[in-house]
């Protein structure tokens, strides 16, 4: 067919309706984040605390206070204990495998195999959780052996760490080294199981969820002790000082005694000078004769020149001038 046109073409464009923000649409992602984060941070535990309105009280003593605070935080601790319940998980029920005893030499050369490697698996804030068990499997994959590495790690948890990572991945725990790192041998018949995060651990979600409850516990339990600790003090001090306001209140009644006292002296002195009487007869005489600078030095010059008449037979006696 020779007559027949060939169709054209036309290159469509792209909408640019929605390739820039409006006001609106920006004012509507800005909603959406913000209700996720509030959702965020109900969960969060530093936001628990006994239902109610917060109110300020005002407590006549220092021990009135410090029990409030005690009460209080006794509270948060129930309720950190109770949320913490949700996330046990119940080990598995089944046979326990052995690990495989090596001996001396096999174990120095695992040691020495993993000192020459730089694989390794870390354990962060969530602590153990699915997967860190199966980063473990997956380095066993090209490796024989691979470091656990702790790094929140507080002392003697290696060793926790250590026999818990044991029970789940069915490794060999070869070295600690220091206080945070582990070498995990995989074993000389290893097979790489179809499950590689075991069923007896927590998400990823829900162990960050764990760690941040925990570590809230911990903070309220060393509020607790402190608290316990000032209260003690407390008593200790009433004991050897007596109780602080009574003792306020016996210095103000003396206070306020001297000042009566200090008050009823003034008021007798200022009667006997008023009661006091002028003589009459006495008289400020104000022509009487007052020495001037002029006459002072008058008489001390008069003085000077004066000479005294020497009887016959006595020498005139100079007096030595030193200098001045």
């Amino acid at each position: 067919m020779t007559g027949c046109q060939k169709l054209e073409t036309h290159e469509i464009e792209p909408s640019k309706k929605r390739k820039w923000l409006t006001k609106k649409r920006l004012k509507l992602k800005r909603k959406r984040e913000k209700s996720k984060r509030k959702d965020a941070n109900k969960k969060d535990p530093r936001r628990i605390r006994p239902k109610g309105l917060k109110k300020k009280q005002n407590f006549p003593t220092a021990e009135a206070r410090i029990k409030y605070k005690i009460e209080k935080a006794k509270l948060k601790e129930a309720m950190l204990v109770e949320k913490l319940k949700k996330y046990e998980v119940p080990e598995v029920q089944g046979p326990m495998v052995k690990p495989e005893e090596l001996t001396g030499e096999e174990r120095f050369y695992v040691k020495k195999m993993a000192q020459k490697k730089s694989n390794y698996v870390p354990i962060g804030r969530r602590g153990i959780f699915g997967g860190v068990i199966l980063n473990m499997h997956l380095h066993w994959k090209k490796h024989e052996t691979v470091k656990v590495i702790c790094k929140p790690c507080k002392p003697g948890q290696v060793h926790e760490y250590a026999r818990e990572l044991e029970r789940l991945s069915g490794g060999v725990a070869i070295q600690v080294i220091g206080n945070d790192t582990i070498v995990f041998y995989r074993g000389k018949n290893y097979v790489q199981p179809e499950v590689m995060s075991p069923i007896d651990t927590l998400s990823k979600k829900k162990a960050l969820e764990k760690s941040k409850y925990e570590q809230s516990l911990e903070t309220v339990r060393r509020f607790i002790a402190i608290s316990e600790k000032e209260l003690e003090l407390y008593y200790r001090h009433v004991a050897l000082y007596g109780n602080p306001q009574t003792r306020n209140a016996d210095l103000e009644l003396i206070f306020s005694k001297e000042e009566r006292v200090c008050s009823s002296d003034h008021c007798d002195v200022s009667e006997d000078f008023s009661g006091m009487e002028v003589d009459s007869d006495y008289e400020f005489d104000s022509n009487e004769r007052e020495f001037t600078e002029d006459e002072t030095d008058s008489d001390v010059e008069e003085e000077s020149n004066c000479q005294v008449d020497l009887e016959d037979g006595e020498e005139e006696f100079e007096v030595p001038k030193y200098p001045a």
